[in-house]
């Protein structure tokens, strides 16, 4: 139905239910004339007289009726669901559709996942994980996603949700014992690595960067891998150097159960964003969100 055409037919029911023109006219914030207008279109597109007039009164006729006895349980559904609609906006309510890689969830999203819960009852997070996430967000019904400053395309608003971040190049100690350390990332060509999968991108080549000069190294090793956890699981038993961020690493380095080297050519780097294409009409549970994980 177009627009318009409903439009009068709300009109006409405002009529109908005032039983004046001018009442109507003043509920529905247009002017006397313009609602008769209205009105008399539609009743010479249907070809029936759904109003009778009078000096004093206005009534629906017998076709009006019938067309009203149709037309308000319609009406009242579209009010009802524009009702709901409005909710969104004023009160955090609704799905929230949230994609990110996996380590970024585990590090931005989780730690904050039960009080963001518990502080919106009525929101549902519904996240996936994916490494090859820098998908169209619109296109994939998705509502933001989360990922470093360095892969944010212009046109999104961003919003940093985690601080500055380091790689750590790792290994067991173990593994030390029978290789010696690498000096540049150039020697790690000559080592066993563990190579990790980022989704349909492929096997992540190590970056570096020292004095401006960036060196990305493919390396290879006895294992690839799509799950940081087993990441550091195999650095753990000593399989080979690992390419990790301080985070994840942090603990482990502090315990010496990890060694790491390469430590100069692993400079800060923007960290995790969370971004979403447009400010405008931005649904209040998203916003709740965005409150929550913002640092």
């Amino acid at each position: 139905m177009p627009r318009d055409q409903l439009t009068v037919l709300a009109a006409f029911a405002a009529v109908a239910d005032e039983r004046s023109f001018t009442r109507a006219a003043v509920r529905l914030g247009v002017s006397t004339s313009a609602l008769s207008h209205a009105v008399r279109g539609l009743e010479e597109r249907l070809g029936v007289r759904l109003l009778a007039r009078t000096t004093r009164t206005v009534a629906p006729t017998e076709a009006g009726e019938r067309l009203l006895a149709r037309l308000r349980p319609a009406l009242e559904n579209i009010n009802g669901a524009l009702t709901e609609v409005g909710r969104l906006r004023a009160k955090p309510a609704g799905v929230v559709r949230l994609i990110a890689p996996p380590l970024a969830v585990a590090m931005t999203v989780s730690p904050k996942l039960a009080r963001f819960t518990r502080d919106n009852p009525e929101v549902v997070l519904d996240i996936t994980t994916d490494d090859d996430s820098r998908r169209d967000l619109v296109a994939a019904r998705f509502d933001a996603g989360i990922h470093l400053g360095e892969f944010l395309q212009r046109d999104m608003v961003a919003v940093r949700v985690s601080g500055e971040q380091r790689a750590a190049i790792v290994a067991a100690p173990s593994y030390f014992d029978l290789h010696p350390k690498p000096r540049t990332p150039r020697d790690l060509t000559a080592h066993r690595c563990i190579n990790y999968r980022m989704g349909a991108g492929g096997v992540y080549r190590w970056e570096f960067e020292k004095r401006g000069k960036p060196v990305t190294v493919s390396v290879s090793g006895p294992l690839i891998v799509d799950d940081v956890e087993l990441v550091v699981r195999a650095a753990l038993d000593g399989l080979g150097l690992a390419f990790l961020f301080e985070e994840p690493a942090g603990q482990h380095i502090a315990r010496g159960k990890l060694v790491r080297v390469l430590e100069d050519w692993c400079p800060p780097f923007a960290g995790f964003f969370l971004y979403y294409p447009s400010r405008r009409q931005q649904p209040a549970a998203l916003q709740a969100l965005v409150d929550a994980l913002r640092v």
